[in-house]
C-alpha cells in the first residue's frame, strides 16, 4: 500500500511519463496541444483519461448539471453510435448513468483495457500505448459527429 504522498508522487510520475511518451509520437508531434480533452467547444462534454488498478480508460463524458439536458445530449451521441464505433472493433461502452467516485452522476461513452494495474510501473507502457491510441480514435469519432450535434 502507498501513503497519500507516495500515491500522489506515483500519479505525478505516471502522467509526466505519459506526456513524454505522447510528445514522441509522430501522430501527435504536429499538434499544438496533444489532445482535445476539455477543449471540445461543446458545453458539458469532455474527453478524459483514467488510469486505475482496474485498468486504463479513455472516456467521452457528458457532465451537464441538468439531468434532462445531459440525457438528451447522450441520446444525440447514441443516434450516431455506428459512426462513433467505426474505429472500435469491440465497440464502446455506453453508460447513461455512471456514478463518479465523488457521487456525481454523468453519462459516459468509453473504452477500457483491463488486466493492467496502474500501481505496476512495468505496465505503464501498456497504459500509454492504449490511452494514446484510443484517444486519437475517440477524438476522431467525436469530430465526425460534433457538427451534426450542434
Amino acid at each position: 500500500m502507498y501513503s497519500k504522498e507516495e500515491l500522489r508522487a506515483l500519479k505525478t510520475e505516471f502522467w509526466e511519463g505519459f506526456g513524454t511518451y505522447c510528445s514522441l509520437l509522430p501522430a501527435l508531434s504536429r499538434r499544438k496541444s496533444k489532445f482535445m480533452l476539455y477543449n471540445t467547444k461543446m458545453k458539458g462534454v469532455e474527453l478524459k483519461f483514467d488510469a486505475t488498478r482496474a485498468g486504463a480508460f479513455v472516456i467521452l463524458e457528458i457532465n451537464l448539471n441538468n439531468p434532462t439536458l445531459r440525457l438528451e445530449k447522450y441520446e444525440q451521441f447514441e443516434a450516431y453510435k455506428v459512426i462513433m464505433e467505426k474505429d472500435f472493433p469491440d465497440g464502446l461502452i455506453w453508460d447513461f448513468a455512471f456514478i463518479r467516485e465523488c457521487g456525481t452522476e454523468v453519462c459516459r461513452i468509453y473504452t477500457h483495457k483491463s488486466g493492467i494495474d496502474f500501481h505496476r510501473r512495468i505496465q505503464w507502457m501498456e497504459f500509454y500505448q492504449f490511452m494514446s491510441g484510443e484517444m486519437i480514435k475517440l477524438e476522431r469519432a467525436f469530430k465526425k459527429v460534433k457538427d451534426a450535434l450542434e
